[in-house]
C-alpha cells in the first residue's frame, strides 16, 4: 500500500510529495568518505534495503510516521545537535539558542564545533545558504532557513552569501531561462525583506555571477575535474536520460562554500583559502555538501560546516498528497490576512477529536496537528507554547481555539513581511546583488 506524505523543503528545496511505500527504495546517497568511490553491487543492494531515502530530488520513507531524523543522522553520518552543544553555543556566543535550535528544527550538524572554535579564536568565517527560485511568491516553509541564517549572521557578526540557483531551475523545470532569472529577482526581494544587513550580505544569481566572476567558474572546474560520472551517479542518482547540465550542476552549488569564489569579499591569496564556511540548509541538501567536504581539503580549503533543518509540513498534514499548483497547500508571503484566516480554518489538518465531548475527555494530538506544528516554528514564547500544548492535549483547548492562536501569529508575520518588502526597491536589490567588499567585523 502506498501513502503520500507532504513536506516543504527549505533552502534550495522545493515542495514535494513523500511516497510512503513498502516497495524497494532507490539507493541512498553514500556517506561521506575521504575518497568517493563508485558504488559496488553489494553497496547498491544494501542501500536498496534502506526504508527511507532523502536526497535533493527524492524523499521516501516506509514509515507512516514520516522521516525518522535520528535514523537519518545515522544514515548520513552527521551529528545530533544536543544539549551539550547548545550549552557551548550559548557560552561562546553569549546568546541563548534560537527557538529553531531549542525545538530541534535545526537538529543535525557537521563540524559546527570547528565554527565555534574559530569564533573563540577570532578566526574569520562566513555563512552560505541559498534558494532555488521556481515561484513568484515564497511560502512560509521557504522562510525557515532565512530566519535562522539572519539570526546566525547577527549572532556571529559575519558575512553572508546567498545563492539563487536560477540555472538549476532551468535544467529541472519546464521554464525558460528568462523566466527562471526573473523569478530569482522576485525571490531575492522576499529574502531581503527578512531583514539582512546589506553591508554584510551578497546575493547572487548563478546565471549572472558566472559571467562576471572568473574565480567562480575556475572553482567550478576544479570540482568538476575531481568528481567522476560514477561518483555523481552514486551520490545524486543521475540517470542516462538526464541532460548533461544536471550532471554538472552539483559543482555549481558546491563552490560558494570555497571563499575564493568571492574575491571581492575575501581576496584570492593563501589567507583567503583559510576562511571557513558554515552552511545552514535543509537535510535533503546534504549530498551536495558531502561531495564538497570530500573535495575541499584536496583544493586547500577547510571542509564547510553544516547545520541541517527538518522539513516543513503542508497545511493538509503529513498524510496528504499535494498538488504543486494548489495555492491552499501553504501560507504564501503574498496572502492577505483574510486568506491566512481562511486557509488555516479550512485547510490546516487537525489533531482534534470528532466531537467536543470526546475532545474534552481525550484531548488533541499535537504530534499530527498542523496548527500546533506551525506554532513550534513561529511562536517564540516557549512558556506560551508549552501551555498551549498542555491545554490542547488535556482537552481544555479546542481545535478552533488553537487555530485562532496560529492565525494571529501568521497574520502578523506575513503582514510585517509584506511591509518590509515594499521598501525593497530595484535599487536596493541591485546593491545587494552587486559584487563588492563586505564588512567582516562591523562594530
Amino acid at each position: 500500500q502506498t501513502t503520500s506524505i507532504v513536506i516543504f523543503r527549505g533552502s534550495w528545496g522545493r515542495a514535494v510529495s513523500i511516497c510512503v511505500t513498502m516497495a524497494e527504495a532507490k539507493p541512498a546517497a553514500a556517506p561521506e568518505s575521504a575518497e568517493p568511490a563508485a558504488p559496488t553491487a553489494a553497496a547498491t543492494a544494501a542501500a536498496a534495503e534502506e526504508d527511507q531515502v532523502v536526497n535533493p530530488w527524492e524523499v521516501k520513507t516506509a514509515s507512516s510516521q514520516g522521516i525518522d531524523y535520528d535514523k537519518l543522522i545515522r544514515q548520513f553520518g552527521s551529528s545530533k545537535i544536543g544539549p551539550e552543544l547548545l550549552e557551548r553555543f550559548e557560552r561562546v556566543t553569549g546568546r541563548a539558542p534560537h527557538r529553531f535550535l531549542r525545538r530541534g528544527v535545526f537538529f543535525s550538524h557537521r563540524d559546527l564545533t570547528s565554527i565555534l572554535d574559530a569564533y573563540e579564536k577570532k578566526e574569520p568565517f562566513y555563512l552560505y545558504t541559498g534558494r532555488g527560485p521556481s515561484s513568484e511568491s515564497m511560502h512560509l516553509g521557504h522562510l525557515i532557513p532565512f530566519i535562522f541564517t539572519k539570526w546566525l549572521q547577527e549572532t556571529f557578526n559575519v558575512p553572508l552569501v546567498i545563492q539563487l540557483t536560477d540555472d538549476e531551475k532551468f535544467l529541472w523545470k519546464n521554464l525558460t531561462a528568462d523566466v527562471c532569472h526573473e523569478l530569482a529577482y522576485k525571490n531575492a526581494k522576499d529574502i531581503i525583506a527578512c531583514g539582512f544587513d546589506m553591508d554584510k550580505t551578497f546575493i547572487f544569481s548563478d546565471m549572472e555571477y558566472m559571467s562576471s566572476c572568473p574565480a567562480f567558474y575556475r572553482n567550478i572546474l576544479e570540482v568538476q575535474k575531481r568528481v567522476t560520472l560514477n561518483q555523481a551517479r552514486a551520490i545524486f542518482g543521475f540517470a542516462d536520460t538526464d541532460c548533461i547540465g544536471k550532471l554538472s550542476f552539483p559543482a555549481i552549488q558546491a563552490v560558494p562554500a570555497f571563499s575564493t569564489t568571492f574575491p571581492d569579499i575575501f581576496g584570492t591569496g593563501k589567507a583567503a583559502k583559510k576562511v571557513r564556511c558554515l552552511i545552514p540548509c535543509a537535510i535533503d541538501q546534504d549530498p551536495y555538501f558531502r561531495m564538497t567536504r570530500d573535495i575541499a581539503p584536496r583544493l586547500g580549503f577547510h571542509k564547510p560546516a553544516l547545520m541541517h533543518s527538518t522539513f516543513f509540513p503542508a497545511l493538509q498534514g503529513s498524510h496528504t498528497k499535494m498538488n504543486a499548483s494548489d495555492a491552499n497547500s501553504s501560507i504564501f508571503l503574498t496572502d492577505t490576512p483574510k486568506q491566512v484566516h481562511k486557509k488555516v480554518n479550512k485547510e490546516a489538518f487537525s489533531g482534534g477529536r470528532d466531537t467536543i465531548e470526546e475532545h474534552r475527555k481525550l484531548g488533541g494530538d499535537t504530534t499530527v496537528d498542523v496548527s500546533y506544528k506551525y506554532l513550534t516554528f513561529f511562536l517564540d514564547d516557549d512558556a506560551k507554547l508549552q501551555q498551549i500544548k498542555e491545554d490542547y492535549e488535556s482537552g481544555r483547548m479546542l481545535t478552533g481555539e488553537l487555530k485562532k492562536e496560529l492565525i494571529g501569529v501568521l497574520q502578523a508575520l506575513v503582514t510585517e513581511h509584506q511591509e518590509r518588502r515594499t521598501k525593497v526597491t530595484d535599487e536596493v536589490l541591485k546593491q545587494f546583488m552587486t559584487p563588492r567588499p563586505l564588512c567582516q567585523n562591523k562594530a
